[in-house]
Order: structure tokens, then C-alpha cells, then sequence
């Protein structure tokens, strides 16, 4: 079954994945090891300001490059605020074009409906193309 693997830095990424029902959710941190991930996911990331941004996007590196998990990721959803123009969604961005994993879809803030019903859907593909892979 499909999952997703996010970061959540003040808890606006999280609020966003807790309203994505049925799928396991597993949350990364620079202070926490990395997990093997053993079936696909899609990976959701915020942006943040330049000061923050390493972390961020280190994080997510090295979650990427442990084990086999840069090839179950099946795709990256960005968070944002779309006022920082160009900015938006900047490190699901550079995560894609470092590992060539599309980037989904963005969504502002904690999402909207609409972006849990997007989420929602990519991991239902994921998990009906495991079924007729099986």
C-alpha cells in the first residue's frame, strides 16, 4: 500500500497529511534516522525561507539516498505560500530535477480540499497500478 513521507517544520505539513485518510504516514526530521521504506510513496515537503531551507531540503536528501527509498518515490508534493512567487514549491523542485522524481502538484499552507482529494488520488493510482503489477 501506498504511504507518504513528509516534513513538517511548524506543523503546517501535518495538518495537511492528517487530513489524508487510509495510508500510513511516516514523518522525517534531521533528528530522527531514516527509515527503509519498503513500498512506494510519495513525498510531501514544504518551503521555507533561506535560513531554514538546508535543513529542509538535507533532510529530505538523505531520507532519499537511504537504502532503495529514491525508488519508491513515486513523487513529491510541495507545500508554500504562492506570494513568494518563483520560491514556490522551490525544494520539491530541486529535489526533482537531484533525483528526477516529478513533482506532483503544490498546494499553499495546510491545503485545501481539493489538495487532499489530489493526494489522495495519486496514492489510489499507486496502489491500483501495485495491484495489476501483483
Amino acid at each position: 500500500m501506498a504511504s507518504i513521507v513528509y516534513y513538517s517544520l511548524t506543523g503546517q505539513t501535518r495538518r495537511f497529511i492528517n487530513k489524508v485518510q487510509g495510508f500510513d504516514t511516516y514523518e522525517i526530521s534531521s533528528a530522527v534516522a531514516p527509515v527503509t521504506m519498503t513500498e512506494p510513496f510519495i513525498m510531501v515537503i514544504p518551503s521555507y525561507e533561506s535560513h531554514v531551507y538546508g535543513d529542509v531540503i538535507e533532510t529530505a536528501e538523505e531520507f532519499l539516498e537511504w537504502a532503495d527509498n529514491a525508488s519508491l518515490c513515486k513523487g513529491f508534493f510541495g507545500g508554500g505560500n504562492r506570494n513568494f512567487a518563483q520560491l514556490f514549491c522551490v525544494t520539491v523542485k530541486e529535489l526533482s530535477a537531484e533525483f528526477d522524481i516529478p513533482v506532483l502538484h503544490g498546494f499553499e499552507f495546510q491545503g485545501s480540499a481539493y489538495d487532499v482529494a489530489k493526494l489522495t488520488e495519486e496514492l489510489e493510482k499507486i496502489d491500483r497500478y501495485q495491484e495489476i503489477k501483483n
